[in-house]
């Protein structure tokens, strides 16, 4: 994206609200007499106080705008009544938009255009299921074009007339803007895009699961998925990643000795609190997120007693990628039984777990298939305890060949789907696709978190404290590209996360870096702005 073309973005600035002011005065005072003119040339809007500004911004100047509020009454409620009066069918979550303005020199329809499809972005993600409008007369065409349909009666004077008027996904999916919004592209961890043959799996007629074609189709899943990552046996159970590593904490329970747990981001903790609950005995090594283990630092906690390691191979909420070699080889040599999450490795770089005790995965991430499944890798025989909740009991799957309670015949499908495009390409997409990003980022000085061990699987991007990461995300998600930044772990570091694991054209990976870069430098310069303007 060059510095010449222009984003979108919700205003939070003392200039642009400035410029707000100045366009919403040029627009509704000078070119539509609805205000009378003043010579201080800005007209701050009676509901200023309520309004979200949408603003289309062009280097360092607000060129268009839309503003929106839910509070009751709108405008337009003033002038025809309570709109719902005046529909056809039920409004349940209405928002109201006014001040849609672009200056004139830009007003060649992508500007308005971007207005539209950001805000049909926006009042989704904030729930609302219809949007009204007064719509100047002299526009009719283009508010149509953005699917705004008219409603009840003109409105205003006879040099400013307005026609009331609603936005809705639908009518707004059956647009010309509609139709040629490209549709958003995930770049989160987990959920990603699912096949389409992979949903059509999903929608397969339901089997029982006691049925010979369900076994032979556990079967085959399992086969599968044990050559995926060298392993003797997986059982597959019907819920999370959590339920997986809940069933490998039941497991430990039974072991005697101490065990290890190593942490080093937020799923390491969570392996912590796991343990905890199930009242295991156990030491913890904690480093900072994205700081590698060393080979001293896990011999120096170990003990006579220690009897097992456990720890998360590709730890997602830092982008750090755990050393596997050298985690088998310590428990080789110290003759220790080693379990690992795998739930963000799994389908998306090779995971050899050869002298692994129990591992876990999941359907969904790298995958992806639909979240729903998870798995219990492991190369012993188990039997089954009594001293286990029997959900969490390893040995009962063992014991009933994986089906000891009611499964879904529909997430298998679908797994079996999404695992026949897991294969050694796919590996390397994901290792080209983490290159690709490297690079560009690199480019833009931004300070790569675990840069030195990172997982091929996401980069995690440090923003200035100076600026929000929230801020940040919510902008490029409305431009169509959701990067993974919601986490409260993620927003309490202001930290912003691009996952590898989907398949992307190259031109995409490059429009998302170039626009995340352009957001970024806008924000900073917009601060040291206001730092300038307050001396």
């Amino acid at each position: 994206m060059s510095k010449h073309e222009f984003f979108f973005k919700i205003a939070t600035t003392p200039d642009e609200f400035e410029q707000i002011h100045r366009l919403n005065y040029q627009t509704f005072s000078e070119e539509i007499p609805q205000h009378q003119k003043n010579e201080e040339q800005k007209l701050v809007d009676a509901f200023h106080p309520e309004n979200t500004y949408i603003i289309c911004i062009k280097e360092n100047e607000v060129i268009g705008m839309a503003a929106i509020r839910d509070n009751r009454p709108f405008s337009l409620d003033r002038k025809i009544g309570p709109v719902e009066q005046s529909m056809s069918f039920p409004v349940n979550s209405p928002c109201e938009v006014r001040l849609l303005s672009v200056k004139k020199e830009y007003r060649n329809g992508r500007v308005f255009l971007g207005l539209a499809q950001f805000l049909i972005k926006y009042c989704l993600k904030k729930g609302y299921d219809i949007a009204f409008i007064s719509g100047t007369v002299r526009q009719l065409k283009l508010y149509g074009q953005l699917g705004f349909q008219p409603f009840a009666q003109l409105t205003g004077t006879e040099d400013a007339l307005f026609q009331p008027m609603y936005l809705t996904k639908k009518t707004f999916d059956e647009s010309i803007a509609g139709r040629i919004l490209p549709p958003t592209i995930p770049f989160l961890p987990g959920p990603v895009q699912i096949a389409d043959k992979v949903i059509a799996a999903l929608s397969k007629t339901p089997i029982s699961h006691r049925s010979d074609l369900y076994k032979e189709k556990l079967e085959k899943a399992k086969r599968i998925l044990g050559r995926l990552v060298n392993s003797k046996y997986v059982h597959i159970f019907l819920g999370s990643g959590t339920l997986a590593n809940d069933v490998v904490a039941a497991q430990l329970s039974l072991e005697s000795g101490r065990g290890l747990i190593l942490t080093n981001g937020e799923f390491g903790s969570r392996l912590v609190e796991q343990a905890s609950r199930l009242g295991l005995n156990f030491d913890v090594l904690q480093k900072d997120w994205g700081q590698a283990f060393t080979r001293n630092e896990i011999i120096a906690e170990l003990s006579n007693e220690t009897s097992w390691i456990w720890a998360v191979h590709s730890e997602t909420s830092s982008g750090m990628l755990n050393d596997l070699g050298l985690l088998k080889e310590i428990s080789e040599q110290r003759q220790l039984k080693l379990c690992l999450d795998c739930i963000s490795s799994l389908g998306a770089l090779e995971v050899d777990l050869e002298g692994v005790f129990l591992a876990t995965g999941v359907s969904g991430k790298a995958i992806r298939a639909l979240t729903g499944l998870s798995f219990v890798f492991h190369h012993h025989e188990v039997q089954p305890s009594l001293a286990l909740p029997k959900y969490l009991d390893l040995g009962t799957y063992m014991a009933k060949e994986s089906i000891p309670f009611s499964q879904s015949s529909n997430l298998l499908e679908a797994l079996l789907a999404a695992l026949e495009d897991i294969n050694n390409e796919t590996f390397e997409k994901v290792v080209a696709t983490h290159s690709f990003l490297k690079n560009q980022f690199k480019q833009f000085d931004f300070t790569i978190i675990s840069e030195e061990n990172s997982s091929p699987i996401i980069l995690t991007i440090e923003i200035a404290s100076s600026i929000s990461s929230a801020v940040i995300g919510d902008i490029l998600y409305n431009h169509g590209y959701q990067l993974h930044y919601e986490s409260d772990y993620l927003q309490r570091r202001n930290w912003i996360q691009i996952a590898c694991i989907d398949h992307y054209a190259t031109s995409d990976l490059e429009k998302m870096a170039h626009l995340l870069n352009r957001v970024i430098t806008y924000e900073q310069n917009a601060l040291q702005q206001a730092l300038v303007n307050r001396q």
